[in-house]
C-alpha cells in the first residue's frame, strides 16, 4: 500500500463500524445499536483493517480486545464523530434554534431544573429543551445530547465540565409532623419514622442515618427501620407528605424548605463531595443554543435564588 493511500480517510461506515465496536468490545451490541447485523460490522472492520493494513482488534472466546494500533486513535476518532455531529446540529439547527437536548440526573431535574426552566424558555423561545433524565452521563455521540448536567465526582474525560453547585445533606421534615415541637438534639429523632435514601450515588461522602447519627453521638436509634427511595425526590416527597424525617440534598430540598413544605427540625448541615456539574463536549461549546444555556444555568446557580413565578 502506498504512501499515499495510507494517508487517504478509509470509509466512514467503517470507521463507524469501528469506533461502536471498540466501545462496546462487542460485535454484536455494536450491531444493534447500528441496526445492522454482526456480520455487516465484520465486515466494515475488516475493510478498515485493511485500509491501515494493521489488526485493530484481537478475537478470543469472550469477545475483542483492542490492539495497540485500534487503541491508538480511538480517543481521536470519537471526538471527530463529536465534532461531526455538532457540524450536522449547526447546518440543521443554524446552531441557535431547534432542540437543546439536556442529559439530567433525575432528582436534579424534578425538583430544580424544571421549576426553573420556563425563564430560559420565555427569554429563548426559538429553542426547544428536550430534557432526558438519567444517572449515568450521557454518551454524546451515540444519543445525540448537547449537555448534560450530572451528580458525581467531577474529572469526566474527554469533555468540558465546570462545577455549577456544591452539595449539603440536612434533616428535613413535614411542619405538621412535629405538631409545633421542637427538637432539642438528634437523640429526639428516636421516636420519629427516618426515611432512607438508597439513591445509586456511589458517594461515600454522603451520610446514612447510620453515618449522621453515630457523628451526632447518637448510637442506640434503630437505623434499620423506616421506607426506603432509590431517588432523592423520592424521599423528600415522602416527607412532605409527612411519613417521617429524611436526610435531604439540600439544593433539591431548597424550594420546599422556602415554602414551608419542610422544614429543618436540626440545623445540622454537612457537605458531602459530589456535586451538580455542566458537561459538555468542547465541540458543542461555541453552538448559540448551548452558550444561551450555559449562560442562563450560570445565572441561576450563581444567584442561588428559589424558582421565579414566572406566570
Amino acid at each position: 500500500m502506498s504512501s499515499l493511500d495510507r494517508k487517504s480517510l478509509p470509509p466512514l461506515n467503517a470507521l463507524r463500524a469501528f469506533e461502536a465496536a471498540a466501545r462496546h468490545l462487542s460485535l454484536s451490541l455494536a450491531a444493534k445499536e447500528l441496526n445492522v447485523t454482526p456480520a455487516a460490522v465484520s465486515h466494515q472492520v475488516r475493510l478498515l483493517e485493511d485500509h491501515i493494513g494493521l489488526a485493530v482488534f484481537e478475537r478470543n472466546g469472550r469477545g475483542l480486545v483492542l490492539t495497540d494500533a485500534g487503541a491508538a486513535g480511538l480517543r481521536d476518532l470519537r471526538e471527530a464523530f463529536a465534532h461531526l455531529t455538532a457540524a450536522m446540529d449547526a447546518i440543521g439547527a443554524l446552531g441557535e434554534t431547534g432542540t437543546l437536548t439536556v442529559s439530567v440526573a433525575p432528582s436534579f431535574a424534578a425538583k430544580w431544573l424544571l421549576p426553573r426552566l420556563q425563564s430560559f424558555e420565555r427569554a429563548h423561545p426559538e429553542i426547544d429543551v428536550h430534557v432526558s433524565a438519567s444517572m449515568q452521563l450521557a454518551d454524546f455521540a451515540r444519543d445525540r445530547v448537547d449537555v448534560a448536567i450530572p451528580y458525581g465526582a467531577g474529572g469526566y474525560a474527554d469533555v468540558f465540565f465546570e462545577k455549577i453547585l456544591a452539595e449539603t445533606v440536612v434533616p428535613v421534615c413535614s411542619p405538621e409532623l412535629l405538631n409545633g415541637e421542637i427538637l432539642r438534639s438528634a437523640r429526639d429523632l428516636a421516636n420519629l419514622t427516618l426515611l432512607h435514601d438508597d439513591s445509586p450515588d456511589n458517594d461515600p461522602s454522603c451520610p446514612n442515618w447510620d453515618m449522621w447519627l453515630r457523628a451526632a453521638g447518637v448510637d442506640d436509634v434503630d437505623v434499620d427501620r423506616g421506607p426506603r427511595f432509590n431517588q432523592a425526590s423520592l424521599v423528600i416527597e415522602s416527607a412532605i407528605l409527612g411519613r417521617g424525617v429524611a436526610l435531604a440534598k439540600s439544593t433539591l430540598a431548597a424550594a420546599d424548605i422556602q415554602a414551608r413544605r419542610l422544614v429543618r427540625p436540626i440545623a445540622t448541615e454537612r457537605p458531602v463531595d459530589f456535586a451538580y456539574y455542566f458537561v459538555a463536549p468542547r465541540a458543542k461549546l461555541n453552538l448559540p443554543k448551548v452558550i444561551s444555556f450555559r449562560e442562563w444555568l450560570r445565572g441561576e446557580t450563581e444567584s442561588k435564588d428559589e424558582p421565579r413565578d414566572v406566570a
